[in-house]
């Protein structure tokens, strides 16, 4: 009876040491991730075409005193930008992991599946269709396009997830779907007014330039709803997590959890595309990086590091975009592209040696 309590207690002890370094990685990751989103933070207010002191910002910000140029280029123009690039990076990260749990399969992402380029095929019309009649488009008519065109592609892809039952069949029909969507939304563009030409150029390859505090509310609750609505879910997910029978065994109803995971990622992925365009990779990478550097899936830690994550990974992709070649801006899914892809296949090599092990 001895023998077995110290086996009992030294089981426990161990159980509580591993719970104690657990929630240290997650505390150590989460000071990092905020530590950087900080740091991007400055960066992209205090870098750009046009030098302003460190001083002159700290008075502008605090006081909104000083020169009226320089005001106008901190709050209508940087602040309006990092604070687009942090929600709309959230929740492209957030809706990648939403579909990479809906299709069991890390390489699931919105533009990846095609659901970004939908969004942008539909807002390409709408906003060619309305500009003929009227000088602006709403941004909730733009993200009323955006969702109904990534409800339509994600409706294709499961509809051909019926018949084709191997995920990478699945992919290049996702893939194959986003370039028609692509060609689509070029033809429809090359029909706009000169005047809007430009803009829907720069807007159908990605960018978070000409962002304004009217499109910032609109997406903050559009995302921050949607996030708050996925954290909810967070217990559901963990049992799916484990595999359909066993979350039918918990009472989850898993109809419903999967109409609701497509719905919140399609509302996320349209928010992204309806108000900077289709950015590749963000929703693939982030997820898969954050899951890695927390050491676990737990939807309760996962989500808001992947939140925390997409924001830091596209403000940093939208300050090099801005910055490396200035004056000249590159697009933002440029710059994603580069640091993503590596991930996405290094991803998919080590899932190839996991399959012939």
């Amino acid at each position: 009876m001895a023998g077995s309590s110290a086996e009992t207690e030294r089981k426990q002890t161990g159980f509580h040491q591993e719970n104690v370094r657990r929630r240290a990685r997650y505390v150590l990751v989460f000071l990092i991730l905020i530590a950087a989103l900080a740091a991007i933070t400055v960066l992209n207010i205090t870098i750009g075409n046009v030098s302003i002191s460190g001083k002159d910002i700290l008075r502008i910000l605090f006081l909104r005193s000083g020169d009226q140029t320089e005001v106008n280029i901190i709050w209508l123009i940087r602040l309006p930008r990092v604070t687009m690039a942090f929600l709309l990076g959230g929740a492209l990260a957030l809706a990648g992991f939403l579909l990479q749990t809906f299709f069991e399969n890390p390489i699931a992402g919105p533009f990846v599946l095609g659901i970004s380029s939908g969004a942008k095929m539909v807002v390409a019309v709408v906003m060619i269709l309305m500009l003929d009649h009227m000088q602006t488009v709403s941004s909730w008519t733009l993200v009323a396009a955006a969702f109904a065109g990534a409800l339509l592609i994600t409706a294709f892809i499961l509809m051909i997830s019926r018949r084709v039952h191997h995920m990478a069949s699945l992919l290049v029909s996702g893939i194959m779907v986003g370039y028609i969507c692509s060609a689509v939304s070029e033809f429809v563009i090359t029909f706009a007014e000169d005047s809007d030409i430009v803009n829907l150029h720069g807007w159908s390859q990605g960018s978070f330039s000409g962002m304004s505090w009217a499109n910032v509310g609109t997406a903050a609750v559009i995302v921050l709803a949607a996030t708050a609505a996925a954290f909810c879910l967070s217990k559901p997910i963990s049992a799916f997590q484990m595999g359909e029978k066993y979350a039918q065994s918990m009472g989850v109803n898993i109809r419903t959890f999967r109409i609701a995971l497509i719905l919140l990622s399609s509302v996320l992925a349209a928010a992204v595309t309806a108000f900077a365009g289709p950015i590749s990779f963000v929703g693939i990478a982030v997820p898969i990086l954050i899951k890695k550097a927390l050491g676990t899936a737990r939807p309760l830690v996962v989500i808001p590091g992947t939140f925390l994550g997409g924001a830091v990974f596209c403000m940093a992709c939208d300050l090099i975009a801005r910055t490396a070649f200035a004056p000249t801006e590159l697009n933002i899914s440029t710059v994603t592209a580069v640091f993503g892809a590596p991930v996405v296949i290094l991803t998919m090599i080590s899932r190839q040696k996991s399959f012939r092990d």
